[in-house]
């Protein structure tokens, strides 16, 4: 038992410089855990078990498209369903929109649901983007709704003074997610939950089982009372040992270093005459693309850009990772070793700059042809009668489906509906958790976002592709506008999971409804 109590003391120990780093008080708690993908979990069940209790239907939680799809899983674990996360487009710059939570939350107060948890980034792991951690904590404070900011990326800059303006808020947070594997250079496994009031953390998991009196009778800490882990190594000694032998200083050094060189990246990127920004700089992470001249096409650049990191793997020279920022493959460079050095990065971007890229070998997935795709059949819709229809011949004057085959158009109609607005008939409204996906066979209908019309759209077009797109866990987005039948409109619809069938079974139909729902983001982040 003194080694078990050793070795939670040590943990405390370390928790209490994590707690003193970020501006936490003194009845914090928290505990090291496998790493930042359990941490969220673990915040996600305590903000449940503080605010609702049990698992209930009403209850929703808000994340940013930017979130880390720990996110996701940690909901769907819980048993929240696919209408019980929201999952909020960012701004321009990646960031999430306190007033569209705010709105999206009004929206589901309406709807009589309970708006349970946001979580924010103190550091995206795409882009390295910080959320605006004072404006949603005040939001959620208003209202009463658990505030967890991811920090598993970007947490530890506080220890600079750069860091610590940048990440301004996120000791205000209910909850914080810390990842030492990476800013402060620890091996897997050591990540970190950190919350602003422990009782909520102990509330939340302890339980004493009689073969544990013994061990509760000793009135020690027991760290198993703050997570899901009975038995739990000691993550706790790596880290002690290397602030000791460190200290706080080297790390601070190090992540100074880190940030000098994401800003040469930056200020290389925007000298150059081929590479582009994709997103702004933030922390130590720099998103970019090359540009290739008499090359128009989007899915083309994106392709080039996919070989030249193939390239450069291959080379020895370096290594980069990449992403994808509203629909485009970007580039990224993420520094986190404290042996790179600017010279280093200076060969990888020039590299970038000239190198051909190779052939990335990439395809579209293949899906069998003849696969049973079971949802409701065609219906068509009138008033309140329904009447089984047969309009795959229909769906040949839509341009997303003109290229298809008579077999395929009937495999399409074999998982869609059918229906009919008359003219002012609302159609979906903005911030709902609907999630079906129309295309417009006749008709024209209005597009509001904010009560502010943006646009019409007719007989071809489409619309609901964001909220029908899975975006992780089988989450998605919530309607982001209002759409209004103008005049007598007829639209062939697909739930969810047929619509998520349809971009798997027929690639290029998906290429064209991605690259639609990639502009419209960007329109609705503007």
């Amino acid at each position: 038992m003194d080694g078990v109590g050793r070795a939670d003391q040590l943990e405390l120990e370390v928790l209490d410089w994590f707690k003193d780093w970020i501006g936490y008080p003194a009845q914090a708690g928290g505990a090291l855990v496998a790493g930042g993908s359990i941490a969220n979990l673990t915040a996600l069940a305590c903000a449940r078990e503080s605010l609702a209790g049990a698992m209930s239907e009403d209850v929703v939680g808000y994340v940013g498209d930017q979130a880390h799809s720990s996110l996701g899983r940690g909901a769907r674990v819980l048993g929240f369903r696919p209408d019980q996360l929201r999952v909020l487009p960012s701004t321009r710059d990646l960031r999430l929109d306190p007033r569209a939570v705010a709105a999206a939350m009004d929206a589901d107060l309406m709807a009589g649901r309970r708006p349970l948890f946001v979580s924010a980034n103190a550091g995206a792991t795409n882009t390295g983007a910080i959320d605006p951690l004072p404006e949603l904590a005040q939001l959620c404070r208003d209202r009463d709704v658990w505030f967890h900011v991811d920090a598993a990326y970007g947490g530890f800059a506080v220890l600079t003074e750069r860091g610590r303006e940048l990440l301004r808020g996120m000791e205000l947070a209910d909850s914080v997610t810390l990842d030492p594997h990476k800013w402060l250079h620890q091996p897997y496994e050591c990540g970190c939950l950190l919350v602003r009031d422990d009782r909520r953390l102990r509330a939340a998991f302890q339980m004493t089982p009689d073969y544990l009196q013994d061990a509760e009778a000793l009135e020690e800490v027991n760290l198993s009372d703050r997570g899901i882990q009975l038995t739990r190594s000691s993550r706790a000694i790596k880290v002690w040992v290397s602030q000791q032998f460190f200290g706080t200083a080297a790390f601070r050094t190090a992540i100074d270093c880190t940030l000098d060189l994401a800003e040469f990246v930056h200020e290389r990127v925007m000298a150059s005459e081929v590479l582009e920004l994709t997103a702004p700089p933030s922390l130590g992470v720099v998103c970019f693309r090359r540009r290739f001249p008499h090359t128009p096409d989007d899915d083309e650049q994106d392709r080039l850009n996919a070989g030249l990191v193939a390239a450069l793997e291959r080379s020895g020279l370096g290594l980069i990772s990449s992403t994808v920022l509203r629909g485009r493959y970007s580039l990224r460079t993420c520094v986190l070793a404290h042996t790179t050095e600017r010279s280093h990065l200076e060969a990888v971007l020039d590299f970038l700059e000239h190198a051909e890229p190779a052939p990335s070998g990439e395809s579209s997935p293949v899906y069998e042809r003849d696969r049973q795709m079971q949802f409701t059949p065609i219906r068509r819709r009138v008033g309140d009668e329904a009447e089984v229809g047969a309009p795959a011949a229909a769906l040949a004057g839509a341009p997303l489906f003109a290229t298809l085959a008579e077999s395929e158009r009937e495999r399409v109609a074999a998982v869609a509906r059918m229906s009919e607005r008359g003219p002012g008939q609302p159609i979906v409204s903005q911030w709902e958790a609907t999630f079906d996906f129309y295309v417009i066979l006749e008709g024209r209908v209005q597009v509001f976002v904010d009560d502010v019309a943006i646009d019409v759209l007719g007989p071809g077009e489409f619309f609901g592709e964001l909220a029908a797109i899975d975006w992780g866990s089988g989450f998605g987005y919530p309607r982001t506008g209002s759409v209004v039948a103008l005049e007598r409109t007829t639209m062939v619809s697909f739930t969810a999971g047929a619509m998520n069938e349809l971009l798997r079974d027929q690639p290029a139909i998906g290429r064209q409804i991605r690259r639609l729902a990639a502009e419209r983001l960007r329109r609705t982040s503007s």
